[in-house]
């Protein structure tokens, strides 16, 4: 059994963080286009046809019954094997893992979303009638104002569950510091010591996060409250 060294652990410290801003630019552009088509979903579920409704609903339960990873192999290794109009899709590592995470997500998210929305008393709906406000005044003005501040713990959660779940991309080669530690081991058959270097990562930029976010809630709380927003539209 290797013993720790602190002389590899300082020497495998600069090697593995480069790939942070891999780690750190997939997190975020995954959490981008689920945040996008979380919404997608949701617009699909509120569509008056039932084929459209149970279709969306079928197909995000199948999302969520799915292992991330066995998506991410799908489209990385899968879709370049199906042509598509003649084309197969092919999409690098990186993009391929957006794709696959952020699709996973978004099917987490659009819950989210619906449980907000549908949180909104049948009363401020009224309201917002009363006030003859567009649609589009009605969702801006009075709806997504206070949907939107009790769903942000749970939004919060999935960006740091999202980036925990980031180290699968290294399974398609994707040079994220879960990968680079692997490198590193693979060459000098240290293992530990840059594994420790990863699991400090995750949870230096985990931990701020949550506390960022509790932050965020209290003074959307504050700034969103229901009365205050029927105060500011009449």
């Amino acid at each position: 059994m290797t013993e720790w060294s602190w002389e590899v652990f300082y020497d495998a410290i600069p090697y593995v963080i480069k790939g942070l801003h891999i780690t750190a630019g997939l997190t975020v552009a995954s959490f981008i286009f689920a945040l996008i088509f979380g919404f997608v979903w949701v617009i699909l579920r509120r569509i008056p046809l039932r084929f459209i409704q149970w279709l969306s609903i079928w197909t995000m339960e199948f999302i969520r019954s799915t292992p991330p990873l066995v998506q991410l192999y799908f489209i990385f290794y899968g879709l370049p094997m199906m042509p598509v109009i003649g084309k197969s899709l092919t999409f690098s590592p990186f993009m391929s893992c957006v794709i696959g995470l952020g699709i996973h997500f978004s099917t987490y998210i659009s819950e989210v979303y619906r449980s907000g929305i549908e949180g909104v008393e049948k009363g401020q709906w009224e309201a917002a009638t009363a006030l003859n406000f567009s649609t589009t005044q009605k969702w801006t003005k009075i709806i997504l104002p206070q949907a939107i501040p009790p769903i942000i713990p749970m939004i919060g959660n999935y960006l740091i569950i999202l980036f925990k779940e980031v180290p699968l991309a290294s399974t398609i080669g994707v040079l994220g510091i879960l990968e680079l530690a692997n490198n590193y081991g693979s060459k000098t058959f240290n293992y530990v010591e840059p594994y420790t270097i990863v699991a400090l990562l995750f949870l230096i930029l985990s931990y701020p996060s949550a506390l960022l976010i509790n932050k965020l809630e209290k003074k959307l709380n504050q700034k969103f409250d229901k009365n205050t927003i029927l105060r500011e539209n009449n």
